[in-house]
């Protein structure tokens, strides 16, 4: 496929607007294959959410493996395919675009967009923050004073990062990447010479059973951890060769994010009885534990004090777990708000939002938005549950899993739909059962969607084992409302952007 500005055909073929080549005039081409292939681990791994897994128990692990793959895999397939199908920028606001038009794009890429922000200000700071009092201050909590300024610092950090070209701010997820790879090494080391210094008091062979109220209370927050393929497409034009790059990528992170969610999440459920397993530091916790086999020592009720090489090499492994959750907001954010940029000159939003920096090639506009974003969340969540962080990192991460979720509701179909409209378009790639993998994924996704609004519908709605913890029967309409609400918000949002993105369109003579 021609990827020139000039080239006629890909104009009528994608219904560009005359605002594309003005803008691809700024993109910089420093994504190369090892580039694509750490965003793209960074993307997938998000250790933020390990401890969240694990508090399920043993079962989350089992339905971990299913998952992995019914749907992780398979959705690796469909994003190889579209991602080198239809490499140029913006990615997953693009595939939507050709394949259900402007306005369920715009809506879409909204949902797509308002995640990270939400996310980065949300459980991304506050699972730093947690690290940090976990090694650094014996588990005590930071002050006010000393909880804005880390957090605004992290989130600030990751903008910035985000703002710089790719040839610079790319450093961040490639250290990450590696980041993820130290901690696991560590964390296994110190889990086998735990085990033979002191046994293990987690759970049993008999615990890794399944059932139908395990896949329910695990399968939106599993989904949320293996999506991430396609976002590394939001940056299609500044892949130096994005047809070969994106299937390296796509296989070598779908290995490397299978152990990096597996190992971990296993040696929590192994080391820490399953009652000490709390979602926010769960993960924390069991590295503090195990990391005692270096100095230290475990109490009766499983409070770990690390001593001498150990509270150095505790320390060590906190730096890199704040870079690794640092990674992943600067990945996901350099990616979802590329997308949302594209949307900004293809008509699906306001223009202004749709404007890449001649000097560094992001779309800085965008970039400063996010971060301002990310700041509210964390100064209005933080506000809101009175400093309990546990409670605050709870719900931000709901409203985060729920319209992530929902996005992809339009980017898995897109496959098979644009098989059937754009037959013609080369295919480096081409995915197998195209019509099945767009069907069964986009149901997966749709029912881990109700299922995280309203737990249990259809087998006794937020009754029994359904009922999420902290909550209460009676407490489900109250519970569905904190789900609907926002996303009611947002979808309104995304209307408005397609609204103010008319003057573009008509100017360029495009489709709605």
């Amino acid at each position: 496929m021609d990827n020139s500005p000039n080239s006629d055909s890909l104009t009528t073929e994608l219904d560009l607007t005359q605002d594309y080549a003005v803008e691809k005039a700024h993109l910089q081409k420093h994504f190369g294959r090892k580039e694509v292939l750490f965003f793209t681990i960074c993307c997938l791994v998000g250790v933020d959410t390990i401890g969240q897994i694990a508090s399920v128990g043993a079962e989350a692990f089992t339905w971990l493996i299913i998952l992995a793959a019914v749907f992780f895999i398979p959705s690796g397939l469909v994003f190889a395919e579209l991602g080198t199908a239809f490499p140029e920028e913006g990615g997953p606001y693009l595939w939507a675009r050709l394949a259900f038009g402007r306005l369920a794009a715009s809506i879409n890429n909204f949902l797509y967009w308002i995640t990270n922000p939400v996310w980065f200000g949300g459980t991304l700071t506050i699972a730093a923050i947690a690290a940090v009092e976990t090694f650094f201050m014996d588990g005590n909590s930071m002050s006010t004073l000393a909880f804005y300024a880390f957090g605004l610092a992290f989130i600030w950090i990751g903008t910035f990062a985000a703002i710089l070209s790719f040839k610079v701010g790319k450093w961040i997820p490639i250290l990450g990447a590696f980041a993820r790879f130290i901690v696991l090494g560590l964390f296994t080391v110190a889990l086998v010479l735990y085990a033979i210094k002191n046994g293990m008091h987690g759970v049993h062979a008999g615990d890794f059973g399944v059932s139908k109220s395990g896949l329910v209370g695990t399968l939106a927050l599993i989904l949320f951890n293996f999506v991430g393929f396609e976002n590394p497409s939001s940056a299609g034009d500044e892949m130096k060769d994005a047809q070969k790059d994106i299937p390296y990528s796509v296989a070598r992170s779908s290995v490397a994010a299978i152990l990096l969610y597996g190992v971990p999440i296993l040696g929590v459920l192994l080391v820490l009885p399953t009652e000490q397993v709390s979602g926010l530091t769960g993960f924390v916790d069991s590295i503090k534990a195990a990391f005692t086999v270096f100095g230290g020592s475990v109490t009766a009720d499983g409070t770990a004090t690390l001593t001498g090489m150990g509270a150095l090499l505790g320390g060590f492994a906190a730096i890199l777990f704040v870079l690794c959750v640092l990674s992943s907001g600067v990945a996901w954010t350099m990616g979802s708000d590329r997308a949302l940029a594209v949307g900004g000159y293809d008509g699906s939003a306001p223009r202004w939002l749709g404007v890449f920096s001649e000097k560094y090639g992001t779309p800085v506009r965008v970039n400063y938005i996010s971060g301002i974003v990310a700041t509210v969340i964390l100064i209005l969540a933080h506000t809101i549950s009175d400093g309990n962080t546990a409670k605050y990192f709870s719900v931000v991460l709901g409203i985060a899993i729920s319209t992530t979720l929902m996005s992809y509701l339009a980017i898995f179909p897109s496959l098979w739909k644009l098989r059937v409209s754009h037959p013609d378009v080369p295919r480096p790639y081409r995915a197998p059962a195209a019509r099945f993998l767009s069907t069964w994924l986009t149901l997966l996704i749709a029912f881990a969607t109700i299922q995280l609004m309203a737990p249990g519908l259809g087998d006794g709605w937020f009754a029994g084992d359904y009922t999420p913890d902290g909550w209460t029967e009676d407490e489900r309409w109250k519970f569905l409302g904190t789900e609907l609400i926002p996303v009611a918000i947002f979808v309104f949002l995304g209307v408005l952007f397609w609204i103010m993105g008319k003057p573009t369109r008509e100017r360029s003579g495009v489709e709605d």
